[in-house]
């Protein structure tokens, strides 16, 4: 009898110690011996975009003949009539027979006499009709059975058919049945199928996922052999799961390994591979592996260099930034407007102002000139440190330079124009933006609205609220909440409410506290009827009023001249345990 067994085998790799790189970084300025300023404006300065790599790139490296190993790694046909007894009696239900419990040992000779008559079933079929068969299982999602069915056809030396094969490995993977679904595509590949890249692909990320590296590992040398070879995926799987288990050695030895074998030299899992690296190892480290990739043919490009400037500044790595940019210019290649403004963004959100400065004017010097990107990083981080007057003369600026700001622009500063109280210069920018091809959003309307309310101009307001429903734009509940807080703050309390009542016909949420200043205006204003219907409001939209609500309605309804009616409802809300006993001001 046969079956099919995940093997482990040993996987020893000579490399290099990996390296740790720690250091101590100053937040801003005077980041260490390498200026990320001093080399940018060095290599602007000197125009160091012809430089090559270096290294004997021309030198012949071994390429390994792949060999066929004869199968005996990662999924491996050891028997091939073996039958697991329990496997076959777990969907007794869906083939008719009632299974019972109890003296398992006196029921062996039934259980293998029952699992012979389930074969029986299939043994004396044609191929056809079995794979007829196999399309039902697969199609009525009977994973198991499908399985089982295809076991029996090799032992009959019939051929599964292969599409049938393949959606029954990717369901098994898809729950979790890995060792079924390494036997299927050993038998799919025996019978001379070739699965496609999608399901390698998944039974690779499968047994990343429980751990089982060295079968992944055997697997992917595998797919080569049945005419599937890896792509950037199945490598990417391998890399990551090395890393998340600490096989830092063993990720780096395997790209090596891969590209001396002729694998493509991938950029996009050598990025990943590199942006781990730096993660994992430290940045010396990142760019030692760097230089030691072009000797196997391997060479980073400036999407590599950016992916490991964005790891390096958003852990406020500044000194490693600088060796990165080092490393890059030494090799002759060009920051494009990514590298600058992924810079640009970190030195801002730390508020380094005289390094932005240093860059931008870099920048401005080079081909790759300031984009709505760059100026959008400028202004939104001099808007976060309070300084609207620089952040309003970059915005000058780029209109001047002709590159035409966008709506990010105009909200950006429209939230810090109305934050610092400058809603007249708010309302400029805002009818300047409206002579532009840009369309104010939701989000522009309701950060002026905002404003405004904040400042109790509520006629302006409402005349802005107009004019975005006129401009088909639909108000939402922040809209609308900012417009009752307004009206609430003016005491215009029953303009309020009309609000809370639009924002109920809309079936907007309310919040408790809208609802609170709201009732606790109309009774200052003695309007307790009015303020017993929001209540009323309140209560069917199922916010629960608590004890200071309806403490302002008595109090409302005292103040309005009925002491005995406030009494009477003061004692029914005790015993109806809402309010406790309270003397009432």
């Amino acid at each position: 009898m046969m079956g099919y067994t995940v093997t482990q085998h040993n996987f020893t790799v000579d490399v290099r110690t990996l390296h740790g790189c720690t250091k101590q970084v100053s937040p801003c300025s005077g980041i260490g011996p390498f200026s990320i300023s001093k080399f940018l404006n060095k290599y602007n300065h000197e125009a160091q975009y012809g430089l090559q790599w270096k290294g004997d790139v021309n030198s012949k490296r071994n390429v390994c003949v792949l060999q066929r190993k004869g199968f005996q790694r990662s999924v491996c046909i050891d028997r091939v009539d073996e039958v697991n007894v329990d496997e076959w009696s777990i969907d007794n239900d869906e083939m008719g027979i009632e299974k019972k419990s109890g003296e398992e040992i006196n029921k062996k000779k039934t259980r293998t006499s029952f699992i012979l008559n389930v074969e029986g079933r299939f043994v004396g079929n044609s191929e056809e009709t079995n794979n007829d068969i196999l399309r039902k299982f697969c199609s009525r999602g009977r994973l198991i059975d499908a399985s089982r069915l295809i076991e029996v056809m090799a032992r009959q030396n019939q051929i599964p058919y292969f599409p049938s094969c393949t959606n029954l490995i990717r369901g098994l993977v898809k729950i979790d049945r890995l060792d079924k679904a390494a036997k299927i595509l050993k038998i799919m590949i025996m019978s001379g199928g070739v699965p496609d890249i999608i399901t390698y692909n998944m039974m690779v990320g499968g047994l990343c996922k429980r751990g089982q590296l060295r079968s992944a590992i055997d697997l992917v040398e595998d797919m080569s052999l049945t005419g599937c070879p890896p792509d950037v995926i199945t490598y990417n799987a391998i890399i990551r799961c090395m890393f998340t288990f600490g096989n830092f050695d063993q990720a780096i030895a395997f790209w090596k390994d891969q590209l001396r074998k002729g694998c493509p030299p991938y950029i996009v899992t050598y990025t990943v591979l590199i942006e781990l690296v730096c993660k994992h190892c430290g940045t010396m480290r990142a760019v030692e592996v760097l230089d030691d990739m072009v000797v196997e043919g391997c060479y980073p490009d400036i999407i590599t260099y950016n992916s490991l400037i964005n790891f390096t500044c958003r852990h406020n790595m500044l000194e490693d930034t600088a060796l990165i940019i080092h490393n890059l210019l030494s090799h002759g290649l060009k920051p494009n407007a990514i590298t600058y403004n992924t810079i640009l963004h970190s030195l801002c959100s730390r508020g380094c102002w005289d390094e932005v400065d240093e860059i931008f004017t870099i920048m401005n010097e080079t081909s790759e000139s300031p984009t709505v990107v760059t100026y959008n990083i400028l202004i939104n981080g001099l808007c976060k440190f309070g300084l609207l007057d620089r952040a309003i003369n970059f915005f000058t600026q780029m209109i001047s330079q002709n590159c035409s700001p966008d709506i990010i622009t105009y909200n950006t500063l429209l939230g810090a124009l109305c934050r610092e109280g400058m809603i007249d210069q708010g309302l400029e920018l805002l009818h300047l933006l409206c002579g532009t091809s840009r369309s104010p959003g939701l989000i522009t309307y309701n950060t002026v609205i905002d404003g405004l309310a904040k400042q109790g101009c509520m006629e302006k307001a409402m005349g802005l609220y107009g004019q975005m429903v006129e401009n088909g734009i639909i108000p939402d509940e922040i809209t609308h909440r900012s417009l009752v807080g307004g009206f609430c703050g003016v005491n215009l309390v029953e303009e309020a409410v009309l609000i809370l009542k639009e924002m109920q016909k809309r079936g907007h949420p309310v919040r408790n506290i809208s609802y609170k200043f709201v009732i606790h205006g109309l009774c200052r204003n003695k309007r307790v009827d009015v303020a017993i219907q929001v209540l009323e409001m309140m209560i069917s939209n199922r916010c629960m009023p608590d004890g200071a609500i309806y403490s302002t309605i008595i109090e409302g309804v005292a103040a309005a001249g009925m002491t005995k009616e406030a009494d009477e409802l003061h004692q029914k809300l005790i015993e109806w345990n809402i309010l406790s006993e309270e003397v009432m001001c």
